[in-house]
């Protein structure tokens, strides 16, 4: 008889500037019932209290800070980002995938070289092995070679790389409904279903 498991997603939070793309996904994917692993980075912490204000970065204030959307059967587990005995850390640990949102450079040059000293880079190193979704949402800008380098090289490995490039074409009207763009593409790779935004050619569905 097969059992039917709840959706599991890693969600690392690193220092780029862009941290309202990591609250972003967290809120979005706690709109489905999913089970979530979060570690946020020394570095995203400041970040995100600078950029958005939100300086309770505990499981409930990050809960908190997501409340609008969240689904009743949505749960949220925050991890040390140096806790390598975290579940996450480890290739039996079975989940649906991961996203690095937004991926600070260093952190992409952790996880493109197999640096994975601390539990971000750790968990995206064990999703490259295993062979499970790895969105990378890199967040600068403009990019020097070793940048674009260490973009192929993960690449190469089997993440993908979303840039934090928003989409104009559906004529988003504020700052959010530009967030909503990036992260939108963000859940399509994770396989989440989602209504943050039209979809290109979605008026000639059925013609």
């Amino acid at each position: 008889m097969a059992i039917c498991e709840t959706k599991r997603f890693i969600v690392g939070i690193s220092g780029a500037s862009g941290a309202v793309y990591g609250l972003r996904l967290l809120s979005a994917l706690l709109a489905q019932p999913v089970a979530l692993y979060v570690a946020v980075s020394a570095a995203g912490r400041q970040v995100l209290a600078h950029e958005t204000g939100l300086t309770d970065l505990s499981r409930e204030g990050l809960l908190t800070a997501c409340r609008r959307e969240r689904h009743p059967e949505a749960t949220l587990a925050l991890f040390d980002p140096e806790d390598l005995f975290a579940p996450p850390a480890s290739g039996s640990f079975r989940h649906d995938g991961m996203a690095i949102a937004p991926c600070s450079m260093r952190t992409l040059a952790a996880v493109a070289n197999g640096l994975a000293g601390g539990l971000i880079p750790r968990a995206a190193d064990v999703c490259l092995k295993e062979r499970r979704p790895l969105v990378l949402l890199t967040r600068e800008s403009p990019l020097s070679l070793i940048h674009i380098e260490n973009m192929r090289r993960a690449a190469a490995a089997g993440a993908t790389i979303l840039p934090a490039s928003p989409g104009f074409y559906g004529r988003p009207q504020t700052v959010a409904d530009l967030v909503d763009t990036v992260v939108a593409r963000v859940l399509d790779h994770l396989g989440v279903s989602h209504d943050l935004g039209p979809r290109w050619g979605a008026s000639h569905d059925g013609l």
